[in-house]
C-alpha cells in the first residue's frame, strides 16, 4: 500500500510566490529560538504582557473559524500578522472575521488565509483585504504559477479594496485589472 501524498503547500501574495518567513509554533517555548512564530489564540493570549510586547514583530495567532477575533482586538497593535484558518471549503466564519478585521478593527498587518484556499474564494479573499495566502490545492496552485487569479467580472458589494470610480450603481461595478 502507498502512503498518501501530503499536498505542497506555498505562500502566495498578490506579488507572486515567496519564501515563507513564519512557523507554527504550539506554545511560547519557541520564543527562545530565532524567527517568527505563529501562535494558536490561547497561546497567545496567555503570555505576558511584556513577553508579547517585546516579541512583537516575532509573533502572530492562527485564529480558527471557532475562536473569538474579540479576544484579540485590543492587542492588534501588537501583531504583524494575522492568520485565518479555512479547514473546510464550506465554513465561511473566517471570511467574517477577515472583513471585521479591516473595516472594524483597521488591522494594518498582513493577514493570512490557511487550509481550504479554493480557485473560486480567491478572488473574494482579494477584495477582504487578505494579502498573503498559504495554497495546497493543486488546481490553485498551477493557475497562480501561470498569472491567474480568476473571479468575476462585476462586483455586487463593496469591500475592503475600493472600487476605482464608475457607474453609481454597485451592480455596474467593474474588477479591478
Amino acid at each position: 500500500m502507498t502512503e498518501p501524498t501530503i499536498p505542497e503547500t506555498r505562500l502566495w501574495t498578490p506579488t507572486g510566490f515567496r519564501e515563507d518567513d513564519w512557523a507554527y509554533a504550539e506554545n511560547a517555548d519557541a520564543l527562545s529560538g530565532n524567527g517568527r512564530f505563529i501562535l494558536p489564540l490561547q497561546a497567545f493570549l496567555d503570555l505576558e504582557p511584556e513577553v508579547r510586547r517585546s516579541a512583537k514583530e516575532r509573533l502572530g495567532v492562527v485564529l480558527q473559524p471557532g475562536d473569538q477575533l474579540e479576544k484579540i482586538a485590543d492587542l492588534l497593535d501588537q501583531l504583524p500578522l494575522v492568520t485565518l484558518a479555512f479547514p473546510a471549503f464550506n465554513d465561511g466564519r473566517s471570511f467574517s472575521k477577515g472583513e471585521l478585521l479591516r473595516s472594524r478593527y483597521d488591522f494594518e498587518g498582513a493577514m493570512r488565509a490557511t487550509g481550504q484556499v479554493l480557485v473560486d474564494q480567491l478572488p473574494h479573499m482579494l477584495r477582504l483585504g487578505f494579502d498573503e495566502f498559504e495554497i495546497s490545492n493543486p488546481v490553485l496552485l498551477k493557475r497562480l504559477e501561470e498569472g491567474r487569479t480568476g473571479g468575476l467580472g462585476l462586483y455586487y458589494q463593496p469591500a475592503a479594496v475600493p472600487e476605482p470610480k464608475g457607474p453609481k450603481y454597485s451592480w455596474r461595478r467593474l474588477r479591478n485589472s
